[in-house]
């Protein structure tokens, strides 16, 4: 049966390739070859790094937007509709959009088998190539060298940060990983490292590949104050900012990245760059990073999902006021559970665990998870759910006036939490 609807074509996708992941660029390449393989903006920027870099391109489409400029942006995974994926002018696409791009790429493949993740790809590729766009900003699913963005020659890339996460298709550590992901970075192009240590892999893999590198801490810097900061670079350059809107510490390396790639690509006029930053600052559209959804206790809800991501969320509750915190938390089976647990340790009060092995064969079950914790914060308080909607009920009748629930863990939990708040 040839599909119709964009519910469809996703199930399709699904059972076409016999492997969910299948890195390597040769077959998608060559599918977007095909295709004509066109220009899809005027620039293209892309982002990669083990965390940060869904805020990280939410800042820079906030900031190009309030340049003027038309772009588009390509993130992964999606939290409520597969739409999610691909943006054009602050718009994502819709169904019908999609499902023709999608008929073009099934013309275009012949007998090529293509993975869900690629199938998505080019088609943003596809959909961009067509929207007449000053600036396309492509997000890495996967590590980099190989990931199916990469067949696109970018004239800058981030580097994020360079954490320990998937680890069975990136490498046992950080200098593997950070090899991995400097692959997107090209020679004689931008090549932005977002952390102020990263792993001598990373660096070293730049310094083969040519690329122009800046650092942040080396070559630009963040100087906070207060409501305030101040982004410097070695060149003189000193841009005066507002605080970023998207909450945690960490947004500030998120946000001066987005900010020295631009600089590094004068992709804007230098006498604008100070206000199309400090608007960029204002109106970042990156749901799920530690996104409020209000109510009494207030709920929180961020992706974090990895021990890295877990530090982030540590050192934001380390600047929040009183209450105690309550976790809505699920997993994934390729996840470090403990690393996580560990770095949030005794700031979560009482841990509601959601299963997650309905959701995804890869999910974890609230057993499994239970086992984990106190393995790793013996005294933890905590009880087991079915599922992310029962963890959630559950927090919500524990926890009291001036407490906090904090939902993560996984794209799946976020998922739930806002699917719920939106239809409640």
């Amino acid at each position: 049966m040839i599909p119709t609807t964009l519910a469809e074509w996703l199930d399709y996708q699904q059972g076409l390739h016999a492997l969910g992941v299948d890195l390597g660029l040769d077959r998608v390449r060559a599918v977007w070859q095909r295709m004509g393989a066109p220009a899809i903006a005027q620039r293209v920027i892309t982002v990669g790094g083990t965390n940060g870099k869904g805020s990280t391109v939410a800042f820079l489409e906030a900031m190009l937007a309030a340049a003027g400029q038309r772009v588009g942006c390509y993130t992964s995974p999606h939290l409520i509709r597969y739409n999610e994926r691909i943006r054009i002018a602050g718009v994502d696409a819709d169904d019908a959009m999609l499902v023709e791009s999608f008929e073009r790429i099934e013309l275009a493949r012949g007998d090529i088998s293509l993975t869900y993740f690629e199938f998505g790809t080019l088609a943003a590729l596809d959909l961009f190539a067509r929207a007449e766009l000053d600036t396309a900003v492509l997000e890495v699913g996967l590590g980099g060298r190989l990931d199916a963005v990469n067949i696109i020659d970018a004239n800058a890339a981030i580097i994020t940060t360079v954490d320990l996460d998937h680890v069975e298709w990136l490498g046992p550590d950080r200098d593997s990983i950070g090899r991995e992901k400097a692959g997107i970075a090209r020679r004689d192009r931008p090549a932005i490292v977002g952390e102020t240590e990263p792993p001598q892999g990373l660096l070293e893999a730049l310094a083969q590949q040519g690329a122009h590198v800046e650092r942040a801490g080396h070559d630009f810097y963040v100087e906070r104050e207060a409501s305030r900061w101040r982004w410097r670079h070695r060149d003189g350059t000193v841009l005066n900012l507002p605080a970023p809107e998207l909450a945690a510490p960490v947004q500030y390396a998120n946000a001066a990245a987005a900010i020295a790639v631009l600089h590094a690509l004068q992709a804007v006029n230098p006498v604008e760059l100070e206000r199309i930053a400090a608007l960029g600052m204002h109106f970042p559209r990156a749901p799920a990073r530690l996104q409020s959804l209000g109510g009494e206790p207030a709920l929180i809800v961020d992706v974090g999902h990895n021990p890295q991501a877990a530090r982030a969320l540590a050192a934001w509750l380390d600047t929040q006021p009183g209450g105690r915190v309550h976790a809505v938390y699920g997993a994934l089976s390729d996840k470090d559970v403990g690393g996580v647990m560990a770095a949030l340790g005794p700031r979560i009060a009482y841990w509601h665990l959601a299963s997650l092995d309905q959701d995804t064969p890869r999910g974890l079950s609230a057993g499994v998870l239970a086992g984990v914790l106190h393995h790793v914060l013996p005294r933890a308080h905590a009880d087991t759910h079915a599922n992310v909607q029962q963890a959630l009920a559950a927090a919500r009748a524990s926890a009291r006036r001036g407490e906090r629930i904090l939902a993560f863990g996984s794209f799946f939990v976020a998922s739930a939490v806002l699917s719920h708040h939106r239809d409640a």
